[in-house]
């Protein structure tokens, strides 16, 4: 079957469209301030909902989270959601997301750092990172800062080993850990699939 790779997937489009609006309304709506505080994952705190570890993927705190996040959407899930299939694709982006969440969590409890505020697709989008890495190990990346070639597979890795380190640190109001949970739970789920012979790589 042929495949238009120029043209935009439909999960990664209505992603794409779904997380811009909802920017929008926080930022320009009088209730913007209310879709932030019910959509995002209050962790340990009186305004948790179990809702709350889908809807806080889709807000970001700022333009440049938005931006960052949604660029490596389109940059990756595009090739992911052709080589998936939309619902597998959307099954994975989701799963990836959650699962940040709760590697997150963890931490959190093990660390005693509750309360907890979490929101931005970040988890999700590792968890793509990762998928292409494994699925393109040899493909070239070009990274932005520096601007330098480098391979998926050993981007991949060295990203991964950052954010542990970061997050074993505590550097920033950045949730490191779950950008690591989006990875784990995106090989996890990547290793499951190929065991069942359900996709091939």
């Amino acid at each position: 079957m042929n495949r238009n790779y120029s043209q935009l997937p439909p999960v990664v489009k209505h992603l794409l469209i779904i997380n811009v609006l909802v920017f929008m309304a926080t930022a320009m709506l009088p209730i913007g301030q209310q879709i932030q505080q019910w959509g995002a994952l209050a962790l340990g705190t009186p305004w948790f909902h179990t809702y709350q570890f889908f809807s806080y993927m889709f807000l970001h705190a700022n333009f440049e989270h938005l931006f960052f996040n949604m660029f490596a959407l389109w940059m990756f899930g595009r090739t992911l959601e052709y080589e998936l299939g939309s619902q597998r694709f959307l099954i994975y982006y989701m799963a990836c997301g959650v699962g940040a969440a709760l590697v997150q969590y963890g931490v959190a409890l093990l660390l005693g750092e509750l309360p907890l505020v979490l929101v931005g697709a970040s988890g999700a989008v590792m968890g793509l990172l990762l998928a292409f890495g494994v699925m393109h190990p040899n493909a070239t990346i070009m990274l932005m800062l520096p601007p330098i070639p480098m391979k998926a597979k050993w981007f991949v890795i060295i990203y991964a080993v950052i954010e542990l380190f970061l997050g074993w640190r505590g550097v920033g109001q950045v949730a490191h850990f779950a950008h690591v949970g989006g990875m784990l739970w995106g090989w996890a789920l990547l290793y499951y699939w190929k065991r069942r012979g359900e996709i091939y790589y």
